[in-house]
C-alpha cells in the first residue's frame, strides 16, 4: 500500500462505493517521473509517532481488473516496511518474495499483516475492504519508494511507464483503474509464470525487484532525509527522555488530524492520509467534560 498519492480525485462517472544497463536507465527516468507526478503529502514524515506514515485505505471495488476481481495494483517498495490493519470488509493481499514465492493472505477485521520492502503485493477485495495502512517510514512512498508491476516491456520503455503511472494524475478515478488494469494484465502473466515455470517465475520476479533497488538507488538522499526527519529523529527524541528522567518538559503541543474532504488516488485504493497534523492549544475552559 504501498500508498503514494496523487491529488484529489478527479470527477469520474464511475460511483465510488539483474536487470540490463538500457533497462536500469529507462527505469531511473520512469521513477523520477513518478517521484514528481505524485507529489508528496503535506504532511512531514516527523509529524506522526515513530515517524510512521499511516493512511485509511479503501480498496478499489468500483469495477473489476482483467481477471475478474476487485483489486489495486501490484507494486514493490524498496526500503519501506509496509502493515494492514482491517478495519472491515473482507479481501486478501497476495505476496511474491525471492525467498517463499507466492502466497495470499486472508483479509477479515481485526487481522494485521506486515512485510519487509523487497515484497511484490496486490490488494484483493472481495467484500467492501477498508484498511489502515501503516508505512515503516513516511514519505518515502511518495518520494519514489514504489513500483507498480507492467511487466519487463514498460520497464524498458520510460515514456510508457510514465504515461501509465500518470494515468491516475490525467484522469481520475477512472485513469486510477485504467492503470490497475494494465498492470493486471502483466501480473497474470507472472502468476501463469508461478504456476507453470518456478525458475522462471523466480527469474522475473528478481528481474522486477531489482530494477526498483537499483532505481530508487539514485533517490537515496531523498529517502534519508525523510528517515532522519522521522524514524532517526524520533529515536533520539525517546533516548532524550531516558536520559531526562525524572524530569519532564520541553513536549510538542498534542495533535490532531481532520480527514481531509476530498481523497486521494493510490495504487491499492481511495486514500485518506493521515497528514497536516495541527496542535491542540488550550481549552477555553479549565474544567473538564463530564
Amino acid at each position: 500500500m504501498g500508498e503514494y498519492e496523487e491529488g484529489p480525485m478527479l470527477r469520474s462517472n464511475i460511483p465510488l462505493s539483474p536487470p540490463s544497463s538500457g533497462i536500469l536507465s529507462a527505469a531511473v527516468v520512469a521513477l523520477a517521473f513518478v517521484a514528481l507526478a505524485a507529489r508528496p503529502s503535506p504532511g512531514r514524515a516527523e509529524d506522526l509517532i515513530s515517524g510512521i506514515g499511516l493512511t485509511h485505505l479503501t480498496v478499489y471495488d468500483q469495477r473489476p481488473a482483467p481477471d475478474g476481481l476487485m483489486s489495486g495494483s501490484p507494486h514493490v517498495h524498496a526500503v519501506t516496511d509496509e502493515g494492514y490493519y482491517v478495519v472491515s470488509g473482507q479481501g486478501r493481499v497476495e505476496l511474491h518474495d525471492l525467498k517463499d514465492g507466492f502466497r495470499s493472505v486472508e483479509l477479515s477485521p481485526g487481522r494485521y499483516v506486515q512485510f519487509p520492502p523487497g515484497v511484490v503485493h496486490r490488494l484483493v477485495n472481495t467484500e467492501h475492504l477498508v484498511l489502515l495502512v501503516v508505512m515503516g517510514n513516511a514519505g518515502l512512498a511518495e518520494r519514489g519508494d514504489a513500483r507498480i508491476y507492467f511487466g519487463k516491456a514498460v520497464d524498458g520503455d520510460p515514456a510508457e511507464f510514465a504515461r501509465l503511472a500518470g494515468l491516475a494524475k490525467t484522469k481520475g478515478l477512472e485513469g486510477a483503474l485504467d492503470r490497475r488494469d494494465a498492470a493486471i494484465r502483466a501480473y497474470a502473466g507472472l502468476l501463469e509464470l508461478w504456476t507453470k515455470d518456478r525458475k522462471a517465475y523466480f527469474r522475473e520476479l528478481e528481474r522486477f525487484i531489482g530494477v526498483h533497488m537499483k532505481a530508487a538507488a539514485s533517490l537515496r538522499e531523498g529517502f534519508s532525509e525523510a528517515v532522519e526527519a522521522g524514524p532517526v529523529a524520533w529515536g533520539e527524541r525517546f533516548q532524550k527522555r531516558l536520559e531526562n528522567l525524572p524530569g519532564t518538559g520541553g513536549e510538542p503541543s498534542p495533535v490532531l488530524h481532520l480527514p481531509p474532504e476530498t481523497p486521494t488516488l493510490g495504487m491499492c485504493g481511495i486514500l485518506r492520509p493521515v497528514t497536516n497534523l495541527e496542535a491542540v492549544g488550550p481549552g477555553k475552559d479549565a474544567e473538564p467534560r463530564r
